[in-house]
This record gives C-alpha cells, sequence and structure tokens, in this order.
C-alpha cells in the first residue's frame, strides 16, 4: 500500500528541480528530503493513513489526531501557494515556527507543521502538531519518522 489514497487524485504540477527551488527560495527554507520524495509520488493529496498516535489528548481525542491532507507544491492552496502555508498561518494565527505540511479535517483550527525554530532554514526540521488552542507537541524528529508512525484510523474513536 502506497502513502496516498488512490481514490484521491494529485493535486499540484509534477515535480521538478525547479519548482522545488522557487518553492524553496519563496518559502526561504530547505524542505525535507522525505517530503519531497513524497511529492514526487504524487505533489500533495489524502494519505492512505490519517491517524498519528500520541501520548496525551488532543482536540480531535484522547489518544491521536488525524491528518487530511499533504500539502504540496506550485499551487493555489499548497505549501508555497497564496491559501498555503504563510496563509494559513496568519489566518489561524499559528506559531511562527516553520511550515504547514498537513491540513486536518477540521480545516483550520489545528495543523501539523514543520519547526525550523531548533536547526534553522537549512536544518532538518522536526514536526510538531499544533492544536486548537496553539499548544505545540512535538511528534516526531522528522518528516520521515513522522509519515511513518501514521497509522491506519478505523477502529479509533474521534
Amino acid at each position: 500500500m502506497g502513502f496516498f489514497d488512490e481514490h484521491e487524485s494529485g493535486r499540484g504540477p509534477e515535480i521538478s528541480d525547479d519548482l522545488i527551488a522557487k518553492a524553496e527560495r519563496k518559502l526561504g527554507v530547505r524542505l525535507p528530503e522525505a517530503y519531497l520524495d513524497l511529492l514526487k509520488e504524487r505533489n500533495g493529496g489524502t494519505p492512505t493513513r490519517r491517524c498519528f498516535p500520541t501520548e496525551r489528548p488532543t482536540s480531535w481525542a484522547r489518544d491521536h489526531f488525524q491528518v487530511q491532507t499533504l500539502l504540496g507544491l506550485g499551487y493555489e492552496d499548497g505549501i508555497d501557494g497564496e491559501f498555503g502555508s504563510q496563509y494559513m498561518i496568519q489566518e489561524w494565527g499559528y506559531p511562527a515556527v516553520g511550515l504547514v505540511v498537513f491540513d486536518t479535517p477540521a480545516g483550520g483550527p489545528d495543523s501539523v507543521m514543520l519547526d525550523y525554530s531548533a536547526c534553522g532554514p537549512a536544518g532538518e526540521p522536526r514536526v510538531v502538531y499544533v492544536d486548537e488552542d496553539r499548544s505545540v507537541l512535538l511528534v516526531a524528529d522528522d518528516f520521515g519518522e513522522f509519515v511513518r508512525k501514521l497509522v491506519d484510523c478505523s477502529g479509533r474513536e474521534a
């Protein structure tokens, strides 16, 4: 089973080195290789495994949160687009630690972000969950770890 739901169509244009370079210049950061590897498979979309287990309650549930869409590059609501990460940070008051990389089914009160605050713009960002109360929960040391920890949501309470 691949990362993306095969019933969902791709979101953005085909990924190229030029598109990546343009996005990184606009965003002011180096994007993680694990993120770019997924975008080369499909430029954004819905994952097959959408729940992330947690050891503390979130606004979603007592033991997890859910992601909706991995944001891609080069389109209006992609990570680098007009309605992408910077727009969402301003619109929803997320902490200015990096980039919104996943939206959630709630559509804005919470999100998953690449956190560059400890590594700087050229480093390997951690992944954090920003809850609806704007509390920040470190969930993975890097994007690849975050993806590996996603699980199927069936049987989980909302």
